[in-house]
Parts: C-alpha cells; sequence; structure tokens
C-alpha cells in the first residue's frame, strides 16, 4: 500500500481500504465484488464517499499479486458495475 494517494487520505477511507484489502487476500472474481460493495456501503454508512482516483487506487491494490485472469476478471466486474450504475442513474 505504497500509493501517494494513501499518504493524505482521511484516516476513516484509509482503515476501510485496508480492511477490504485483508479481505481480499486469497478471493477471487464474485468474492471480490462483495467485497468492494461491502467497503462502499460501510464507506456510506460513515457519510463517506470515494472519488475516481481512490476507487482506482482501491481496484489497483485488490489486483495486486493476482494471476492476469484474475485481474481480468476484476475488470470484467468494474466494467458490469460501471454499466448497471449508468442504467440506475437514467
Amino acid at each position: 500500500m505504497n500509493n501517494p494517494l494513501l499518504k493524505n487520505m482521511n484516516p476513516k477511507k484509509l482503515q476501510l481500504i485496508k480492511t477490504a484489502a485483508e479481505k481480499s487476500n486469497g478471493k477471487r472474481g464474485k468474492e471480490l465484488g462483495n467485497i468492494m460493495m461491502s467497503l462502499i456501503a460501510n464507506a456510506r454508512k460513515q457519510g463517506l464517499s470515494f472519488t475516481s482516483d481512490e476507487i482506482s487506487c482501491i481496484l489497483g491494490l485488490m489486483k495486486e499479486g493476482k494471476t492476469q485472469k484474475e485481474q481480468d476478471q476484476i475488470d470484467q466486474m468494474i466494467t458490469f458495475a460501471r454499466s448497471v450504475m449508468k442504467k440506475n442513474m437514467l
């Protein structure tokens, strides 16, 4: 977790990210999606939200140590989630 973005981050957000990163160890595909959704839900409960840069950072952390296939699955999950979010905003 050496991303410069993390150094100036709200401590509450940082703790949520650290917890999610720990939970993501050894997880794949749908399990990672569930962890990400839980992270976002927990942040909202605390009145917090993540910027797109912070989300990118989080996803990068979740990809660390994963195979290329697993990283591709994460990317597919992101693409799907974005399409669902766009549909819900219309």
